[in-house]
């Protein structure tokens, strides 16, 4: 994915000329697309303001669409060399063994806490060392539920090591149940078409094309009275988001006429590939769209 990213971006200035749709497009797979939005908006910003080259201070870093606490860390220490820490998940983790200490890693004031401890420990110089060595010791040694404590070349200084705890540090607060949707999705066919429209400004896949769908288990028979034409079923799927569950029922429906929803878009399977970003939730559908 980030191949295909850079190439089709190879430069801040080709993201920031694109349209949104070819950027939908090309991070088409891999969820999040408000990532891909923030992207778009911040390269615009950049090549508008700082000819094409990122900020190097924090405050207007911090200005640019989808940047934050933690990515104006990571950018700044690493490439810049200043002594800005970057919090992330597996920073968290490891200073919360280090010093035995049972943060809740989900308390935004948590992080501020660990930024400034760690800051004094940022050495001039090697910043960008010390912010990757404690990314990759998160990530590869000191991780989650079964840390590889003997690879570990801080076990000797490390608190929840000594006291037999790493595996109950840090805390995490109990996750909420996903709330869990029943859909039908329809794979509509008209003389060699597919329908698609495109979903709402606001909420869940905002602007995103998606294939129709409608809430609740619909039956074959509803699906005859909905459209002029012949239906057959498709296997059931399911698709998990951060916090909803879609459970989705699926009909391949051939129409002999045209739909009266007004918002459909009926396009090839060519233009599917090459043009409009259908969203990962719906792939075990677009299948049936070639």
């Amino acid at each position: 994915y980030y191949i295909r990213w850079m190439n089709t971006f190879p430069t801040v200035f080709d993201l920031a000329n694109a349209d949104e749709e070819a950027v939908l497009k090309a991070w088409e797979g891999l969820g999040y697309y408000s990532r891909a939005r923030n992207l778009h908006k911040a390269a615009k910003t950049l090549v508008s303001e700082n000819d094409g080259k990122l900020f190097e201070d924090k405050k207007r870093l911090l200005g640019l669409s989808g940047i934050g606490e933690y990515t104006a860390g990571a950018i700044l220490s690493i490439a810049f060399g200043e002594r800005e820490p970057a919090v992330d998940g597996n920073v968290l983790r490891v200073f919360s063994r280090l010093n035995a200490e049972a943060i809740d890693v989900k308390d935004v004031k948590v992080r501020s806490y660990v930024a400034e401890s760690l800051r004094p420990y940022m050495k001039e110089g090697k910043t960008s060392s010390f912010t990757q060595g404690l990314f990759e010791l998160g990530a590869l040694v000191c991780i989650p539920d079964t840390p590889k404590c003997g690879e570990c070349p801080l076990t000797a200084s490390c608190l929840a090591f000594s006291q037999n705890r790493q595996k109950e540090l840090p805390i995490k607060a109990k996750k909420k149940e996903k709330k869990v949707i029943d859909l039908t999705v329809f794979v509509i066919s008209y003389q060699g078409k597919f329908a698609i429209r495109k979903r709402p400004d606001k909420g869940l896949l905002a602007n995103l094309y998606e294939l129709p769908n409608r809430e609740g288990k619909i039956s074959e028979e509803e699906v005859l009275s909905l459209y002029d034409g012949v239906a057959r079923p498709l296997p059931d799927a399911t698709h998990v988001f951060t916090h909803i569950i879609w459970n989705m029922k699926g009909y391949l429906v051939e129409v002999q006429t045209l739909p009266k929803e007004e918002d459909l878009l009926f396009v090839t399977p060519e233009e599917i590939k090459t043009r409009y970003s259908l969203p990962s939730a719906f792939s075990a559908f677009r299948r049936y769209c070639e």
